[in-house]
């Protein structure tokens, strides 16, 4: 891969992601300090795909909503 396909690509990642820091820099244990604005970074990302990962889920089950009342279970 040349330099510029190897720029390209990050650039797509980054503007198709949103992500502009490695996440588990801020998770797993290391010799260094995480800064405290890359902490809030992966705070908001983490917030942001569980609600991603929560609406899915609730668009997913919507369409069955409706099928157990009235099915007449137990009867």
């Amino acid at each position: 891969m040349h330099q510029k396909e190897h720029e390209a690509a990050i650039a797509a990642f980054i503007r198709d992601t949103g992500i502009t820091r490695c996440p588990t820099a801020c998770v797993l244990p290391t010799q260094g300090l995480v800064a405290p604005a890359d902490r809030a970074a992966l705070a908001r990302y983490t917030a942001a795909r569980s609600r991603a990962q929560q609406q899915k889920i609730a668009a997913r089950e919507r369409p069955f909503a409706g099928c157990l009342i009235g099915a007449g279970l137990g009867e």
